[in-house]
């Protein structure tokens, strides 16, 4: 008789790993404001690390609705798949040893020897960025010294800034950067997003007034179908965030679509989060 065929092992998707695996808390996250721990998740004889953010470790603010930080991150993380870039790593909303709430999973960073020559920010002397960087603004940098702070022109941080605009993120730190080991950039923390009033800050602002590239328009053209009335997008976003900021968000990607360029700083609302780093 021939062999039974045999059945290859099922791959846990990462998104399927997070939902469903048994959460392990290791430790906090110290210099978060809110509760942040560190996790291991386990499902199916698959393992990794994690970050786990409950609701209940939330500090209330006063320009977003208490206990909502959490699906904003998630919400943040389908407007990042949806235009096709990856720029925030999967992220879900789940059940967990101290309640509801983000759960995402855990970036490694590259060594010293990868990281090297691949800086993302930097102060500079002189008025004008060098070549390969844009300029953000003059910073005081102590003894009445300012220095020029600058980002590097760089493909995926160009698509971040257009991700930002369109989830109006009122908080783009440079530590809320995190190239991975193997090239790709992430971001981390958009609990503050999604606001249906203008509330970006960022440090990316070196494209402001630029066109936007090819790229970025038609990932808007996507996104903006995706957005409409009945689409599975929409539909899932109507469980994470309020119905006037899915119309704000619709209205910010028509907006994009409208002018072609980039954001520009409103005037009406700090343009650069503090600390910036």
């Amino acid at each position: 008789m021939p062999a039974p065929e045999r059945i290859p092992p099922r791959s846990v998707t990462p998104h399927e790993l997070l939902a469903l695996g048994e959460l392990t808390v290791r430790g906090r996250v110290r210099e978060a404001s809110n509760a942040v721990l560190y996790c291991t998740v386990a499902h199916e004889g698959v393992s990794a690390a994690c970050v786990y953010k409950p609701v209940a470790g939330e500090r209330p603010l006063w320009d977003f609705p208490d206990g909502t930080l959490a699906q904003r991150e998630v919400a943040a993380y389908e407007l990042s798949e949806a235009m096709g870039w990856g720029l925030i790593p999967p992220t879900v909303l789940r059940d967990g040893p101290y309640g509801e709430g983000m759960c995402q999973l855990w970036i490694e960073g590259p060594d010293e020897e990868q990281a090297a020559g691949a800086e993302l920010l930097a102060l500079v002397e002189g008025e004008e960025p060098g070549p390969g960087w844009k300029a953000v603004g003059f910073a005081e940098v102590g003894e009445d010294r300012t220095a020029l702070l600058v980002h590097a022109d760089d493909v995926r941080l160009r698509r971040l800034a257009v991700l930002d605009a369109v989830i109006n993120n009122g908080d783009r730190k440079g530590g809320h950067l995190l190239p991975a080991a193997d090239g790709r950039l992430y971001a981390i923390d958009h609990g503050v997003t999604f606001n249906a009033d203008d509330k970006l800050r960022t440090l990316l602002w070196g494209w402001a007034g630029e066109p936007l590239t090819e790229e970025a328009l038609e990932a808007l053209r996507r996104l903006s179908a995706d957005l409409a009335e009945g689409c599975p997008l929409a539909a899932r976003l109507a469980e994470l965030i309020t119905p006037v900021e899915i119309e704000a968000l619709r209205e910010r990607v028509a907006d994009l679509l409208r002018t072609g360029r980039h954001r520009e700083p409103s005037g009406q609302w700090p343009a650069i989060p503090w600390p910036p780093v």
